[in-house]
């Protein structure tokens, strides 16, 4: 029997770890909080809150292209568990919430027929030990329901062969299983051996960035109060003269002065008025950073550049959001099928083993769709090829480059 650490070290991981996932979902859907220096901020614009989307676009960009397709030779029927899951959200978003959190889990559990339910948690709601080898956990916990003061009402405790369940204010029970690792399956965004739970899309760099351009955008809109109504002046008007209102000598189009007994008039003057450029060509040198801390470009960031006349071009000036998301679809395909084996063997009421789904792999689809130019020359390439070694591109081949199905 495993050396277990229990669930009271486990919840204590997961409250270390739960403040850095909701600050990341924060990011994600634009509700942080800007951290603003306030040294020459006035008063009246110490509230003022700027939002920029750029963190959702960095992890929309990567998940919008990663589609999972299905098990390639599936030989234990694992594709249709997630089917019968409703598997066209599960995927997604089990992608999108381990890219913002580096991992999220799917807990399996079993309906009234003994059919395997798959649900997707954020990382902020479980947590586990990891075995390192195999990638599923050694022991998990989860928070499976909380209530309106976000209180856990629900939590589980998964060991393999047992789910053992806490309901608040009352008696806990078990569930057994003939699964041989917990029913809590871990989805990582690029683990390495010191950060086995992987790394966020949305990294401290982006963060740093992301607050940068905030303030710039702060205090851009605070300038532009000054640009839109360039400061004036009067000089030389006698101390006898009756006090100008300030609104109205803004808006005015014609003021008029008198002279004074002495002949004199006072002199009208204006400030050099405020230009935007500056903060403009800052926010840009931001948008840069954070595009190549990403993978994006400046045309995905809003900054219109010029526009790639094919999708090859387009493809080119992604090469690194491409590089990204074939990491992310070895990763992610381990995770689905580790999910996929267990919930097998909960379907089969059999302790099967991992060694058995050797053969069976992940297939997705193409990170980028081919346009007619591009099929054109896969085609050509395929046809000399398959002239020089027969046979050696088939159907299956040609089906993960174009994302085209084969007709039966």
């Amino acid at each position: 029997m495993p050396d277990y650490k229990g669930i009271a070290y486990l919840r204590q991981k997961l409250q270390i770890k739960c403040s850095r996932v909701r600050m990341r979902y924060k990011y994600y859907e634009m509700k942080n909080a800007m951290q603003d220096f306030n040294v020459v901020t006035p008063p009246e614009f110490r509230y003022l809150n700027e939002t920029l989307g750029w963190c959702g676009k960095a992890v929309d960009a990567l998940a919008d292209r990663l589609a999972f397709h299905d098990f390639r030779d599936d030989n234990f029927d694992l594709f249709n568990i997630f089917q019968m899951n409703n598997a066209d959200v599960l995927f997604d978003s089990a992608i999108l919430s381990a890219l913002i959190s580096s991992c999220c889990f799917i807990y399996i559990s079993s309906d009234d027929d003994g059919f395997p339910r798959l649900q997707v948690i954020d990382g902020g709601n479980a947590t586990g030990v990891i075995d390192p080898i195999t990638g599923l956990l050694i022991e998990g916990y989860a928070v499976l329901e909380r209530d309106k003061h976000n209180r856990p009402t629900l939590e589980a405790y998964f060991t393999a062969g047992n789910t053992e369940y806490f309901p608040k204010g009352q008696d806990s029970y078990s569930i057994d299983n003939k699964a041989p690792y917990p029913l809590l399956v871990p989805i990582i965004y690029r683990p390495d051996a010191y950060r086995p739970f992987g790394h966020s899309r949305i990294s401290r760099a982006c963060i740093q960035i992301m607050q940068g351009a905030l303030r710039t955008l702060k205090r851009s809109e605070i300038s532009a109060e000054f640009y839109s109504f360039p400061q004036k002046y009067v000089l030389g008007l006698s101390p006898d003269a009756e006090p100008l209102d300030t609104w109205r000598a803004t808006i005015s189009t014609m003021l008029a002065f008198d002279q004074d007994e002495n002949g004199q008039k006072p002199t009208l003057g204006q400030f050099t008025q405020q230009s935007m450029s500056p903060y403009t060509e800052q926010l840009r040198t931001f948008a840069a950073l954070f595009a190549g801390e990403t993978g994006l470009t400046l045309d995905d960031l809003g900054f219109v550049t010029d526009n790639p006349s094919s999708a090859e071009a387009i493809k080119a000036s992604h090469e690194n959001l491409r590089l990204a998301a074939r990491k992310a679809q070895r990763t992610f395909g381990s995770g689905f099928l580790n999910a996929g084996f267990l919930a097998a063997c909960v379907r089969d009421d059999f302790t099967y083993q991992r060694k058995q789904l050797y053969l069976t792999r992940a297939t997705w689809e193409p990170v980028f769709e081919p346009d007619a130019a591009m099929l054109s020359g896969i085609g050509d390439g395929v046809s000399k090829i398959n002239q020089a070694v027969p046979g050696y591109i088939g159907k299956e081949t040609l089906r993960d480059l174009t994302g085209i199905e084969a007709d039966s």
